[in-house]
């Protein structure tokens, strides 16, 4: 394995993560959304303040951590990137910036009019993040970023592939949200809220499943190479979470939510490592592999260094603040 495809791997790592912690957070914004007026909403959004406050700047971690090591690791292909893209990933960023101040601003608010429209630039930024990401993987995956940067501006994320990448990007977000506060509401005793969340969690995810399965249109046509990757080396990836999607479906269905966490994260932990397997060995597809995109040879080892350490410095405390608030213990805190 040469260095550049190690720093490549830490790198997908961390964009694994990032889709997974951080999905989750975002797609609590479609429920707050959904959730209704002040009263009946309430409750809903008492569910989504409670599962999210602990967690939710946390999950920036990832980002950074992405950010940083495609910058220094690959400075050439990120500065492609950023220079080819910067519409969306502006756009993508205002979300986060602006879903991060609502969020605080609300818990604050001295009326009813303001925490209303602070709740609705915390649903409506937590939506059109995931969408805009999403678009610049497609635009990745679709060979739309020139090696030598500034590709045109706005057919390179405005196309069928980034679209459907957008799309496909607010539904699993909003599917993994859903699968953790169905558990989160029987835990937590909010049992009025069950019934809504299953419905609405079951029919996010059988037209985010459709939707997927409607992209490998545009995909064959525009991204051919990707195609060829989603039909060979990631087609054991693609099955698979195929699968697990079809399992957290039944095990939502039968109210068996705890074990559906597990699955849901599986069917798109499985379906994001077959787009990047499936785009391998391209870090842009069509213009830049991996192997001849990486920066100096000390930069590259130092960022295996600095993995190793966030490895064992950083991924302790962040598990156990995961597991602490999912921990029994904190929601009889709560209560008392």
């Amino acid at each position: 394995m040469t260095l550049e495809i190690a720093v490549a791997a830490a790198l997908f790592v961390g964009v694994l993560a990032y889709a997974l912690f951080a999905g989750a957070d975002f797609g609590s914004g479609f429920f707050d959304l959904t959730a209704g007026g002040p009263s009946r909403g309430a409750e809903m959004r008492s569910l989504v303040d409670h599962s999210i406050g602990p967690v939710w700047e946390a999950n920036h971690v990832w980002l950074i951590f992405c950010l940083v090591t495609w910058w220094t690791g690959f400075p050439r292909s990120f500065a492609a990137m950023t220079t080819t893209l910067f519409i969306p990933l502006a756009l993508a960023l205002a979300g986060i910036v602006l879903r991060g101040a609502a969020f605080a601003f609300r818990k604050y608010a001295p009326s009813l009019g303001q925490a209303r429209l602070y709740g609705a630039v915390f649903a409506g930024s937590s939506l059109v993040t995931p969408f805009f990401l999403g678009t610049v993987a497609g635009a990745i995956a679709s060979g739309r970023v020139p090696a030598e940067g500034y590709g045109d501006r706005w057919s390179s994320w405005l196309n069928p592939v980034s679209l459907f990448g957008g799309v496909i990007a607010v539904g699993t977000c909003a599917f993994l949200a859903g699968t953790f506060l169905c558990a989160d509401a029987e835990r937590t005793g909010h049992g009025g809220l069950i019934d809504t969340l299953r419905r609405r969690t079951l029919g996010v995810g059988v037209i985010t499943g459709l939707v997927v399965f409607a992209a490998l249109i545009p995909i064959r046509q525009d991204a051919p190479t990707l195609a060829r990757g989603l039909e060979r080396q990631a087609a054991p990836l693609i099955v698979i979470s195929a699968i697990a999607g079809v399992t957290t479906l039944g095990l939502l269905w039968r109210r068996r939510f705890s074990p559906a966490r597990i699955t849901a994260v599986a069917a798109v932990a499985t379906v994001i490592s077959g787009w990047g397997v499936g785009q391998y060995p391209w870090l842009l597809v069509d213009q830049v592999r991996i192997n001849d995109a990486g920066g100096a040879r000390s930069t590259l080892i130092g960022l295996i260094i600095a993995v190793g350490c966030a490895t064992v410095v950083v991924l302790p405390p962040l598990a156990g603040l995961y597991w602490f608030t999912q921990s029994e213990h904190l929601d009889e805190a709560d209560a008392h």
